[in-house]
């Protein structure tokens, strides 16, 4: 069983750029389809981005297309989400999730890590 590790969130001005990580331990990233949620105050869980085992495939949610990038490096086992151009609605929870197909991991994936708390202020 793959265990997952975020960080990187913190506080930011409106317009700033962050950086999280997400780290695996367990169990090899390379075979596990990797993706990013989010969840606000009051708010549900919703899906961020995802990238396929080899990183050939990503998927954004239409509210962070163009300002959002995920990115992977198998070799540290690292998944990487670089947010640019941050908006106060941007706030919430970033949790780190791991599936074996790209459908599952951008719906249910079975693996999460603990979340790390991205606040943008206006």
């Amino acid at each position: 069983q793959v265990q997952l590790v975020e960080s990187g969130g913190g506080l930011v001005e409106a317009g700033g750029s962050l950086r999280l990580s997400c780290a695996a331990s367990g169990r090899s990233l390379s075979t596990y389809n990797m993706g990013w949620f989010r969840q606000a105050p009051g708010k549900e869980r919703e899906f961020v981005a995802a990238i396929s085992w080899g990183g050939f495939g990503t998927y954004y949610a239409d509210s962070v297309k163009g300002r959002f990038t995920i990115s992977r490096r198998n070799a540290n086992d690292t998944v990487y989400l670089q947010m640019n151009s941050l908006k106060p609605e941007d706030t919430a929870v970033y949790y780190c999730a791991a599936g074996r197909t790209i459908v599952v991991v951008r719906t249910t994936p079975p693996y999460w890590g603990q979340g790390t708390q991205v606040t943008v202020s206006s």
